[in-house]
C-alpha cells in the first residue's frame, strides 16, 4: 500500500526533505507576517459587520456608539500586542502562552491555556473559511447553494498546501494578503480624499434601507449589555494575536527581535483598517442586521427571505469605488482570499502547539514527529479533520460560528498574562543591576496592565456570548482538558510501570527453561526455515504444532512427516469449528499453567510478497496470531520471513527510489548532518 499512495504523495505534497535543511524553511519577516498575522489582519472583513449586526438590535439610533467601540477595541488591540511583545522575549522557544502559563502558574493553568488554545485554532478555521465562502458567494451564487461542500474542499486545499511546508506555503499565501492590506488602505485613503476634499456623497447599497429595531429603545441595563456585546463581537479582530508568540521558533535569527517586530506591524495595520472600516461605513450610511430579511426594510416593506447581506467591506468598497469597478472586483476577491489563508494562522500554531503538548506527554507521540516535508503532518491533518467536522455541524454558518469564537483566545490571554507578571517577580526577587530592574519593572506593569484589561474582557465575553453559543467552546475546552489530562496519566502509568529498577527483579531472572513452538500448516521451504531456527536457538524443549482443520491434509501432512524423518515431535491440535488462533492460544496457555516459570518462545514462518495486491491472497493467519499472542504474557513471538521472488524484486525498485529521496526518513528536528568520524589511530 505504500507504493501505491507513494507518488500521489510526492504529486501532492513534493519531496521528503532532510531534517538538515529544516534551518532552511525559517521565514523572514515579509514572509512571517502573512503566516501568522493573516488572521487578526483578514479579521477587520468581518469584525466591523460584527459590532453593527449587534446594534441593530436597537435600531439605527445605536450605530453612533460603533467609534466608541471601535476605540475601546483599538486599546485592547495596543495592550495585546504590547503584552506579547514581552512574552516573546522571555520564552522564545515556541510554547507561548502554554508555556508561559504552565511555567509560572502551574500545569493545571498550563493545560486550561492549551485546551483554549485548541478550540479557538479549530474555530478560526472554520470561522474563517466560512467567512470567506460567503464573501465568494455574494459573487458566485453556486458557492452559497453549496457552501458547505466548498468550505470542505477549501480546507483540503489549504491541508495540502501546508503539508508541503511551512516556507512554500508561507510564500504563496504572502501575495494574496498584503494585495488585501494595500486594497483596504487604498479604499481608506480614496474614500477619505472624496469625503474631504472632493466632498463627494458616497453611499452603500442599504443606505436607503430602514433598520426595524428588535428592542426599541434600550436605556439603562439593556444598553449597557447590548454595548458590551457589541464589543465583545468586535473583539474578533484580536484573534490570531498570540499565534506569532506560539510560532517564534520559525523566524529567522534573531527570532525574539523579529517576531516581536512582526506583532507591533500586525496590530498597527489591523487597527488602521478596522478604524478605517468603521468610520466609511459610517459615512456611507451602511445597514446590517442578525435577521435582514425581517429587520431590514425599504419604502416600509421587509426585503424578505431572499435577500442576501453583503458584508460591510464589500458594501463600502462599493459605495468607494462604485459597483462592478476594478478595484472593487480585486479588493473582493482578495478578501475572499485572505479570509481563506486567514486559517493559515491556525494551521501554524495548532501543530506547532500540538507537537510541544505532546512533548510534555499531554498528546499522543505522533503529533510531535515532523513529517516528510518537515512540518508537522500529523497535527495539520487533525486540524483540518476536526475543522471540516465543525463546518459540516454548522453548516458553514459565520454567524452561527462566530459566536463559538473570542472565548479560548481571551483565556489564553488572560492566563498568560497573569502568568508575565509571576515570570517577572520571580526574576525581580533575583535581580540587583538597576537599568535591568527598570526594564523589568516597566515590562511588569505592560503584562499586569493586560492581564487586568484582557480578563475584564474575557467576562465581558463570557456573559454576553454564553448563551449564543459561547458554551459549547466551554465545553470543547473541558473535553480537551479531559483527554489530555487521561493521555498524561496513561503515559505516566507505562512510563512507572516500564522503567528499569535498581535492584533485581523479575524481569531479570533468567527463566527455567524455553520450551519452542514451531507452527506448522504443510512442510514447505518457510517451514524448513523456521525449523533450522528454531534448532539453532538450542531450547530445552522444541516441538512442532499443526491444527487440524483439513483431517485429509493432516494426514499428508504426517506422512511427509515421517517420510523426511524430521527429528523433531509433531503435535497435532483438534480444531472442531476449523479455528487456527484459538487452539494454538489455548495450547500456548496451557504450556505456561502446567509450568509458569518456563518461557514458551512461539515460532511463525511467514513468506513475504512484494507487491500490495498478493497481500489479499492470502488469509493473513500468522498477523493475527501475533496479535492475540501480544496479550499472552510470559510468550515470545519469533517470525521467520521467507521473501519470495517478488518480495526481491520491490526490494530493487525500492532502494532505486531511495537514491533520490527517503519517503518518511524525516521524523525529527531540527539536527545536524552527522560529521565523519576520523580514523582511529
Amino acid at each position: 500500500m505504500s507504493k501505491l499512495t507513494d507518488v500521489p504523495k510526492r504529486i501532492l505534497i513534493g519531496r521528503a526533505l532532510r531534517s538538515d535543511r529544516l534551518g532552511q524553511t525559517l521565514l523572514p519577516k515579509r514572509v512571517a507576517l502573512p503566516v501568522f498575522a493573516s488572521d487578526p489582519l483578514s479579521s477587520v472583513a468581518y469584525a466591523p459587520g460584527e459590532v453593527l449586526l449587534v446594534l441593530s438590535i436597537a435600531g439605527l439610533s445605536a450605530y453612533h456608539f460603533s467609534p466608541w467601540i471601535a476605540a475601546a477595541v483599538v486599546v485592547l488591540m495596543f495592550t495585546v500586542v504590547a503584552s506579547y511583545r514581552q512574552n516573546v522575549h522571555a520564552y522564545p522557544s515556541g510554547g507561548g502562552d502554554y508555556e508561559v502559563a504552565n511555567t509560572n502558574l502551574g500545569p493545571k493553568a498550563g493545560l486550561t491555556v492549551a485546551s483554549a488554545l485548541l478550540v479557538d485554532y479549530v474555530l478560526t478555521v472554520a470561522v474563517s473559511i466560512s467567512s470567506g465562502i460567503e464573501n465568494l458567494g455574494s459573487a458566485i451564487p453556486f458557492v452559497v447553494e453549496h457552501k458547505v461542500a466548498c468550505a470542505i474542499g477549501v480546507i483540503v486545499l489549504l491541508t495540502l498546501m501546508n503539508l508541503r511546508g511551512v516556507k512554500e506555503s508561507g510564500t504563496l499565501f504572502a501575495i494574496p494578503t498584503y494585495v488585501f492590506v494595500a486594497g483596504v488602505f487604498t479604499m481608506i485613503a480614496w474614500g477619505a480624499f472624496r469625503a474631504v476634499v472632493l466632498g463627494d456623497e458616497m453611499r452603500a447599497p442599504t443606505a436607503d434601507y430602514e433598520i426595524k429595531p428588535e428592542h426599541p429603545g434600550l436605556a439603562g441595563f439593556a444598553l449597557l449589555f447590548l454595548l458590551l456585546r457589541a464589543f465583545s463581537s468586535g473583539c474578533a479582530a484580536l484573534t490570531g494575536v498570540e499565534a506569532i508568540s506560539n510560532g517564534v521558533p520559525a523566524f529567522r535569527k534573531p527570532k525574539s527581535r523579529n517576531a516581536a517586530t512582526t506583532l507591533a506591524m500586525m496590530g498597527l495595520l489591523a487597527v488602521t483598517m478596522f478604524c478605517g472600516i468603521i468610520g466609511l461605513a459610517m459615512a456611507t450610511n451602511v445597514r446590517m442586521a442578525e435577521n435582514p430579511g425581517k429587520d431590514l426594510v425599504h419604502d416600509g416593506v421587509p426585503l424578505g427571505p431572499d435577500y442576501v447581506q453583503h458584508p460591510v467591506i464589500s458594501q463600502v468598497a462599493e459605495a468607494v469605488f462604485g459597483h462592478g469597478s476594478l478595484l472593487f472586483i480585486v479588493l473582493a476577491a482578495a478578501t475572499a482570499l485572505v479570509l481563506f489563508l486567514a486559517a493559515n494562522t491556525a494551521y501554524n500554531g495548532f501543530p506547532l502547539l500540538g507537537s510541544i503538548l505532546a512533548q510534555d506527554r499531554y498528546l499522543p507521540r505522533q503529533l510531535h514527529t515532523r513529517g516528510d516535508r518537515l512540518a508537522f503532518s500529523n497535527g495539520i491533518v487533525l486540524l483540518a479533520g476536526a475543522a471540516a467536522l465543525l463546518v459540516w455541524v454548522y453548516g458553514a454558518d459565520s454567524t452561527r460560528l462566530i459566536q463559538l469564537y473570542i472565548v479560548g483566545v481571551f483565556v489564553s490571554f488572560t492566563l498568560s498574562q497573569t502568568g508575565m507578571v509571576r515570570h517577572w517577580n520571580r526574576l525581580l526577587a533575583t535581580e540587583n543591576e538597576p537599568a535591568r530592574r527598570r526594564h523589568m519593572i516597566r515590562s511588569r506593569a505592560i503584562n499586569a496592565f493586560g492581564a487586568f484589561f484582557t480578563g475584564l474582557v474575557l467576562v465581558v465575553v463570557l456573559v454576553t456570548k454564553f448563551t449564543h453559543g459561547a458554551w459549547v467552546a466551554l465545553l470543547g475546552m473541558c473535553i480537551f482538558y479531559a483527554m489530555m489530562t487521561a493521555i498524561r496519566r496513561h503515559y505516566d502509568r507505562v512510563a512507572e510501570e516500564i522503567a528499569a529498577p535498581d535492584t533485581p527483579s523479575d524481569d531479570m531472572a533468567r527463566p527455567s527453561r524455553v520450551h519452542s513452538v514451531v507452527l506448522v500448516s504443510k512442510i514447505h521451504r518457510p517451514m524448513l526455515r523456521a525449523l533450522a531456527y528454531a534448532k539453532l536457538m538450542r531450547s530445552d524443549t522444541l516441538e512442532a504444532v499443526s491444527v487440524n482443520v483439513d483431517p485429509a491434509e493432516t494426514r499428508a501432512l504426517h506422512a511427509e512427516w515421517e517420510r523426511r524423518g524430521i527429528d523433531v515431535p509433531l503435535k497435532v491440535l483438534d480444531s472442531p469449528y476449523r479455528e487456527v488462533t484459538r487452539p494454538v492460544i489455548e495450547y500456548v496457555k496451557s504450556l505456561r499453567r502446567e509450568s509458569p516459570r518456563d518461557v514458551v518462545s512461539v515460532i511463525i514462518p511467514e513468506y513475504v510478497v512484494g507487491h500490495w495486491y498478493e497481500h489479499l491472497l492470502h488469509n493473513q493467519s500468522a498477523l493475527r496470531l501475533k496479535g492475540r499472542l501480544l496479550f499472552t504474557p510470559g510468550v515470545m513471538v519469533t517470525s521467520v520471513p521467507y521473501q519470495l521472488q517478488s518480495s526481491e524484486v520491490a526490494k530493487k525498485r525500492a532502494r532505486k527510489r531511495q537514491e533520490w529521496v527517503a519517503p518518511g526518513s524525516v521524523r525529527r528536528g531540527p539536527a545536524e548532518r552527522a560529521k565523519e568520524s576520523s580514523p582511529p589511530t
